[in-house]
């Protein structure tokens, strides 16, 4: 995405990534200890602290993470002129494969520093897996062959002094065979609209569907993220995409057969002294300071994994509907930012996609890495005592 500098520079594509995932960070903390809860408004209307991960009225014991592997590199996605690549959001195609679909990609033999050429920069990508089962994934193929090629069109326009468009994915996924994916697009963190695209030939091509302005519920509604549940509509889950601006999270929910339809998404919001769908969209957990974000439906429930940026950390939820009180669910954190680097004790992460094949016994998440210009990668981590 943003590519690394001193905390005074700024990227080619916008703000310093890795001064981002400095704030709040302090010092490293051990698994589970997060720090205190934050105040939102519960279902009844009053406010609520959120539990938090080895806060107040917390139970359960810390999340433990291990890495599996690392997706991707000069070793694994430089065959396919990939070597630099970060997101992976991962899913499962039609026909089996799965594919990551990646955020700014670059070719030669370092990340780009701020003023540097860009080489062969690319957003979005798609790297594929031709086994897609979750514990056997290898990044064998890509959208283009052996020239990973930009998934839709995207000219990184320059916007000012090292400052460039690009196209960043916040979310792919699959309705009764089709694939649709979410691209936020402008200079990082200065989204200027957000558009949504289908593919039917699992990832090769993709179909123009809508757009949204950027400034649309206050930039709430910029960075999204689907649930495809199977009452025949996908709840959807979105925040302001920019790390240093606080936000609120939002929730809608569209049929699935209306998904490309701006119109049809339909607010979940508090008045009149109670929560319904059609109300005011109101935030359903506090304000924060949000990275990337994942809702998924799975094994009869839903799960919400996101960046959290004080302190830099990778958390989960669980709850049993969309429209559950957030502000009453315990919060678990999967990755700590850390360094040294030891089990899920991770230096700079971000990201925490959950990959399609998941489940809470065996719980497979994408984490995103950028420290320096030869730091920059996607891994995939398995997460334990999800609770």
């Amino acid at each position: 995405m943003t590519r690394p500098s001193d905390d005074k520079d700024t990227a080619a594509s916008g703000l310093s990534r890795r001064r981002l995932l400095r704030v709040g960070a302090g010092v490293a903390l051990g698994a589970g200890a997060v720090g205190a809860g934050w105040v939102g408004f519960s279902q009844d209307g009053r406010q609520a602290r959120v539990m938090t991960a080895g806060g107040p009225g917390d139970p359960s014991s810390p999340t433990l993470a291990v890495k599996v592997k690392n997706l991707s590199g000069p070793v694994e996605t430089g065959p396919f002129a990939s070597p630099w690549t970060d997101l992976g959001i991962p899913v499962r195609c039609p026909d089996g494969t799965m594919l990551f679909v990646c955020g700014d990609t670059f070719n030669g033999d370092h990340v780009p520093n701020p003023g540097e050429p860009a080489d062969d920069w690319r957003a979005p990508v798609g790297l594929r897996s031709s086994n897609g089962d979750v514990n056997n994934l290898r990044i064998d193929g890509s959208v283009g062959g052996g020239h990973a090629r930009a998934l839709v069109d995207e000219p990184h326009n320059p916007a000012g002094p090292n400052r460039a468009t690009t196209a960043i994915p916040s979310d792919a996924f699959v309705v009764d065979g089709v694939m649709y994916m979410h691209l936020m697009r402008g200079v990082i963190y200065d989204t200027h609209h957000t558009d949504f695209w289908r593919s039917t030939d699992n990832g090769e091509t993709w179909e123009y569907l809508c757009q949204w302005p950027g400034d649309l519920h206050g930039g709430q509604f910029q960075q999204k993220t689907y649930a495809v549940a199977d009452d025949g509509w996908c709840y959807v889950l979105s925040t302001v995409f920019n790390r240093e601006r606080d936000s609120g999270m939002l929730l809608h929910r569209v049929r699935k057969e209306r998904l490309g339809d701006p119109n049809a998404y339909e607010p979940w919001g508090y008045a009149d002294g109670g929560w319904r769908w059609g109300a005011p969209p109101t935030t359903v957990f506090g304000v924060r300071k949000w990275g990337e974000i994942c809702f998924r439906a799975m094994d009869g429930k839903y799960v919400l994994t996101w960046l959290n940026m004080n302190p830099v950390s990778i958390r989960a939820m669980v709850f049993p509907l969309p429209t559950a009180d957030l502000t009453r669910t315990l919060e678990q954190t999967m990755i700590v930012h850390s360094d040294p680097e030891a089990a899920n004790f991770v230096r700079s992460p971000y990201g925490g996609f959950v990959v399609p094949g998941s489940t809470f016994g065996n719980f497979h998440i994408i984490v995103s890495q950028w420290y320096d210009p030869k730091n920059y990668r996607i891994m995939q981590y398995k997460v334990n005592m999800l609770s």
